[in-house]
């Protein structure tokens, strides 16, 4: 009986390890992976660690990671760790009250902190960058310090810092010598666990950031946003790295107890001035970017250009691009209704109306649009924006079935349209974006309803008919993973923006796209210049350059959009084109059903309830 149960939990423990491990193996492995496929290894390669080498991005990222972390490490611990110990002589009503308000910081929901130092900062006026995430990182590590040094000192005997002092030392001197040396297990836990927390940031650090400023995590989430390789290349290292510190945390110590002599002493204060100028010297060069003159700061969604345009948008202009990426429009809403100040916003359709609306943006000067006329008649004046005066199309396109065609009968998607997500030829074999505006898109498409409704019984008629989708296909509802899970034939059906299908029929062969003949999501992002925008005469050749044929043709080739230049779409499906051929590249046009999202705020909020009951398995009767 003891030798089973020696058995079971060697097990348990090897299925622990094997649960929290093997991902980070598998990321490991990839990172070598000669090909963009997150998911099927094709050959050994270093591809991905020389693009990680030349991406200046990233390596600005690391610096501001380390260099933020070791800052709001060093400086929180001191603070955290004279707190405590002031605790000790304080009155057990205020002691019991500031350790109750020390614990919100740690039991409140992280985006409940990010956006409440957002706020404070932008009210302050301060303007968002290095200065702003650090002073954040040492508002949200300090209370950790506090936490885990208080106990150690609850546990000294009160008389010891008083005997000390009897016996000739000095306030100071009692506490450098005799308290700090005998609670330095809780300072260097509080200090270990504020730089990991500090190291590990992403919710915070992405609402107080800004100037081009960001760390690793933000940079890290950017890629998630398409297949991109260079994540797997950059985990490893931090992997690595982690590996590494974790090590020399251990052994240092056992060296300099060792080996302790003056020199050594000497040489560690030596090093230590050396760090501290070296931060202080970044900490100043980072502070002072956001006073440079001539700075054109655009804010776009996460991996949607070529950066390297921004590059030679720079030299040309001689100017400097301050260049930062949101999640969603209404991340990026949250940011410039805070007060956060920007040239130029590349949101989508709807949210391009509700800034109209609440008189958010500036005009566009169309006389410096120079390269207007270049743009296609068909993603021009749209109904959000009909004479295109607050904005200029980025890219655009449409919302359809990406199938493969070994087990889809193109038959069956123009008989069926929309309502072949309810065909049980293929139960448990289609992919949901999850999106409540796009899934309930397709239900209002597929019942022949607008979908910018307002009408209930409509509503109700599309979240039942998804409802059922849900519960009689059993479908995956996934974000951006489809792609590669596409790419690599895992399901047959799959709700994609026509972006990404370009790049799954480039990639696959066997895969097709189709729009139902029910309609489908026309949407467009453009570029728009917000009223507090800094720089709006370089805005302009911003956008006017982004237009013209060289860069729009670049973008396009990148990410798989269809361009609003209508020379560079033409190109690239002609004859030779990287996407001739390739029905989801070229929007399609002249269907009375397609609409675009219009800005509904009753409609997005009653969605966004329903939506959670579709997926939570509501009955839909």
């Amino acid at each position: 009986m003891k030798r089973k149960n020696t058995i079971f939990s060697k097990l348990y423990v090897v299925l622990c390890l094997a649960f929290f491990y093997l991902p980070i193996l598998v990321t490991m492995i990839f990172s070598f992976n000669s090909s963009k496929s997150l998911t099927r290894f094709t050959g050994f390669s270093l591809r991905w660690y020389g693009e990680l080498i030349n991406n200046m991005e990233i390596s600005k990222a690391v610096y501001v990671s380390v260099t933020v972390a070791i800052l709001a490490t060093v400086i929180s611990t001191v603070l955290g760790t004279i707190t405590a110990i002031g605790f000790s002589k304080s009155r057990k009503v205020l002691k019991e009250m500031v350790l109750t308000i020390n614990n919100f910081p740690i039991l409140n929901p992280e985006i409940v902190t990010a956006i409440g130092l957002m706020l404070l900062f932008s009210s302050l006026g301060m303007t968002k960058g290095y200065l702003t995430m650090l002073l954040a990182h040492i508002a949200f590590c300090t209370p950790y310090v506090i936490t885990s040094v208080y106990p150690k000192v609850r546990s000294l005997d009160p008389n010891l810092a008083n005997a000390a002092m009897d016996l000739g030392a000095t306030p100071y001197q009692a506490l450098t010598k005799v308290i700090v040396p005998m609670i330095k297990e809780g300072i260097f836990a509080g200090a270990l666990l504020a730089f990991t927390m500090s190291f590990d940031d992403f919710v915070i650090s992405y609402f107080v950031s800004g100037n081009g400023v960001k760390n690793i995590s933000i940079v890290v989430y950017n890629m998630t946003k398409r297949i991109n390789p260079t994540i797997n290349a950059l985990s490893t290292i931090v992997i690595l790295v982690i590996v590494l510190v974790m090590v020399f945390a251990n052994v240092l110590p056992k060296l300099l107890e060792k080996h302790a002599s003056k020199h050594a002493k000497k040489i560690q204060r030596v090093i230590a001035l050396l760090l501290v100028f070296a931060l202080g010297f970044g900490l100043i060069k980072c502070g002072g970017s956001a006073a440079e003159n001539h700075v054109l700061k655009v804010y776009n969604a996460g991996e949607y250009m070529d950066l390297d345009l921004l590059t030679q948008f720079e030299q040309e202009y001689n100017c400097t691009v301050v260049y930062e990426t949101f999640e969603s429009n209404e991340m990026m809403y949250t940011k410039v209704s805070s007060g956060d100040s920007y040239d130029v916003l590349i949101p989508s359709d709807y949210m391009i109306e509700r800034l109209m609306k609440e008189k958010r943006l500036q005009k566009i000067d169309r006389s410096a649009i120079t390269n207007f006329d270049q743009l296609d008649p068909a993603c021009v004046g749209m109904d959000f924006d009909p004479n295109n005066d607050y904005s200029i199309p980025y890219f655009w396109g449409t919302v359809g079935l990406v199938y493969n065609k070994n087990n889809v009968s193109k038959q069956d998607l123009e008989k069926e349209g929309w309502n072949i997500l309810l065909d049980q030829k293929y139960n448990n074999h289609i992919y949901i974006y999850d999106s409540e505006r796009d899934s309930f898109m397709m239900a209002f498409k597929a019942l022949g309803y607008s979908m910018n409704t307002n009408d209930e019984k409509e509503i109700d008629a599309a979240y039942k008919w998804l409802c059922k989708v849900n519960n009689t296909m059993r479908p995956v509802y996934v974000t951006d993973e489809i792609i590669d899970n596409m790419v690599n034939g895992v399901k047959d059906i799959g709700q994609v923006y026509s972006g990404d299908a370009a790049y799954i029929l480039s990639e696959n062969p066997d895969m097709g796209y189709y729009c139902p003949k029910q309609g489908t999501n026309i949407w467009s992002d453009a570029m728009v210049i917000p009223k507090n925008a800094a720089n709006p005469e370089l805005a302009h050749k911003f956008i006017n350059y982004m237009i013209s044929y060289d860069p729009a043709y670049t973008n396009a080739e990148e990410y798989g959009y269809t361009s609003p230049n209508l020379e560079v779409s033409r190109d690239l499906t002609a004859e030779g084109g990287l996407f001739c051929g390739n029905e989801a590249y070229t929007s399609r046009t002249g269907y009375d059903k397609d609409e675009i999202f219009h800005d509904n705020e009753f409609l997005r909020q009653r969605l966004s309830e329903l939506w959670i009951k579709v997926k939570a398995g509501g009955d839909g009767s």
